[in-house]
Formats: structure tokens, sequence, C-alpha cells
């Protein structure tokens, strides 16, 4: 654990780390700090959501584990059997997200984590990641209880796809300690997290959270404020326009997604990073980005908000620009779970 600097606040002993949103990306992010050792609180207002939380949770553990033993056992061919830097002993805060299998004598990720309907239970984090869905009013009436419920000294991150960290941060009486931390999706696999600065965001602030991030074994890219930051000013423009081709005909979806692999070299197309996503999400990105840039580019094509009044919103649906009928599971609906998901 990093070496607490003369001006910050001191954190009390086992003091957890806060996560809203039961949802994809905030069961992905409470994964990462409970991996790296730190107790997690999870928060959210639905009881369904929170009653599959626990599950999920130990589906991404498992899948995180079995795909870092894939990677370590590739890269270590080479280097000699028996080193596993994945296998090692989990000595508790600053493991890194990238450590991998606890030890047996330590808890493990999904014991770290205790589930709540209350956002009074809060009360003793120094560090909240608000996860809730991409919708002004939902993340700012959440901030605003959060800053009567937190000790003044408590970090405030909210891992927004493209809502200005000033606007939600002028929603609380601590607008130094409100900061940007948008994570991608899947966040354990994923090994840097867009920080956003506000201009009101503190140094003390900022330092605090790429020291954090550090310790879950992500790379913090810290850049200035502006609606959806760069990945999302970017790639939303992107996944808007390949939903306009496949609506006007022009080609299939797999012929769209084949071009950006095979002739740019992309791992994964934009309709299929959109399924990932969750189309529900980016029709509110969307949204959110026409209303803070007035640019009518952002307006979401006809076809991407058929799929989403249909309910077919991607990977989490079973159906989106894609079918996924192994994948299908009740799509998230409720206010602070949906649109959790980042891009990867």
């Amino acid at each position: 654990m990093r070496e607490r600097k003369d001006s910050e606040p001191a954190i009390a002993t086992g003091a957890p780390v806060g996560v809203v949103g039961a949802g994809t990306m905030g069961i992905g992010v409470a994964q990462c700090f409970a991996e790296a050792g730190y107790p997690v609180v999870v928060v959210d207002s639905d009881p369904a959501a929170l009653g599959g939380g626990p599950a999920r949770l130990r589906a991404g553990v498992r899948m995180a584990q079995l795909l870092r033993r894939r990677s370590s056992a590739s890269a270590g061919a080479g280097a000699g059997a028996g080193t596993d830097s994945d296998s090692g002993t989990d000595s508790g805060r600053g493991a890194g997200a990238g450590g991998g299998t606890p030890a047996s004598s330590s808890p493990s990720p999904e014991a770290r984590v205790v589930w709540s309907e209350k956002l009074s239970d809060l009360a003793p984090a120094f560090f909240v990641v608000e996860c809730a869905r991409e919708k002004v009013p939902v993340k700012e009436e959440i901030l605003r209880q959060l800053d009567q419920v937190c000790g003044p000294d408590t970090v405030f991150a909210s891992c927004t796809s493209c809502i200005p960290i000033t606007r939600l941060g002028s929603v609380t009486g601590r607008p130094d300690r409100v900061i940007g931390t948008h994570f991608m999706n899947p966040a354990p696999l994923k090994d840097a997290v867009e920080v956003i600065r506000a201009p009101r965001t503190s140094e003390q602030t900022v330092r605090r959270t790429v020291d954090l991030l550090a310790e879950i074994g992500k790379q913090a890219l810290v850049i200035r404020d502006a609606p959806g930051f760069v990945t999302n000013r970017v790639l939303m423009l992107t996944l808007n326009e390949a939903a306009t081709v496949l609506g006007e005909g022009t080609a299939d979806a797999e012929t769209v997604d084949r071009i950006f692999q095979d002739c740019f070299g992309h791992p994964m197309g934009p309709l299929r990073t959109a399924d990932l996503i969750g189309l529900d999400t980016v029709l509110d990105s969307l949204d959110v980005l026409r209303e803070f840039t007035g640019d009518e580019r952002f307006r979401p094509c006809a076809l991407l908000a058929r799929h989403v009044a249909e309910g077919s919103v991607g990977r989490k649906s079973g159906r989106g620009f894609y079918q996924y009928p192994e994948q299908r599971q009740r799509p998230e609906h409720h206010l602070v779970s949906r649109g959790g998901a980042s891009h990867g």
C-alpha cells in the first residue's frame, strides 16, 4: 500500500471502497477492488440486482482468473516452468487487479464484498465509485445523497461515460473531491482507466485516485473535462454511424465489423462493441453528448433507437445487432444499475 502524503487525510484502517450500482460495470469495478484486497460495499436500490450480484461477481472472478492463468502460461512458456505471477499470495491492499488468485488463508474476492440497498452503508467509505445509469438526474441525485452520507474527505469518482464532471461535482458541497473514473468493460481485464479532472478537482484528489488505481493494477490516463471525454466523444459517433450504414442496407453486421477488423486491425468491430457496451447505454450516451454539445451528429439513428425500444440491447439481453442465445438474461431496467457498462 502506498505511503500517505502528510497533506492527505488519514484513511481509517479497514475503510471500504464504495460502489453504487450492481450492474455490469458496478460489479466489474467491485471485482477490481476486491481482488486487490480492499473491502467493498456495493449499493443498489433494486433487490433483484443485489440478489443476482454475488453470482455475477463469482462468475467474473472465475473468468478473470482463467484468462489470467492462460495469459501467464502463454507468456511464461519460454521463461521456465513454475513461474506464474497470477498464482501469488494476496497480501491485501495493493495486490493489484492483475494479482489473481488469493492465497487460501486470505478471504476470496467475493468474501470481501458486502451488498446493500442503503446508501447510508457507504458512510465509512473513503472512496466511492458511482456506476449508475447514464442519466444526469439519476447521477446527480445519487451524488447529492452521498454528499450527506459520507465523510468530508471521501472522494466521489463517477464512472460516467459522457457527462461532464463539472456538472456532477456542482451538485455536491465538495467539487474539489469529485473526479471521473471511466472504467472500460470488462473492468477487471482492462489495464487503463480514463480519469477526468474537472477545473475544480483538487490535485490531492487526482493524486489519491491515480495512486489507488495503480494499487489495483490500472494505469490512469488523466485528461481535462469535456462532454464524452476522449473515448466516447470519438467512439459514440463511430457506433452510431455503423448502425446507420447497417440500417441503410450498405452492408450486413458481419461485414461492417469485418471491415474494421481486417482493414483497420481492430480486435472487435463497432457493432459487436455496441452490443458489448449495451445498446441502451449507447443510446443514453448519445443523448447526453447531444445535450451537452448541441451537435446533431450525436442524434441516435433509427435502427439503434428501435432495438432499444424493443428491448434488444445487446449481450445482456441475448440480442442486439447479433444474437447471443447462451447469454440471454433479464435486461437491467432499474435506475441504478442499468447503463453501468462502459465500452471495451
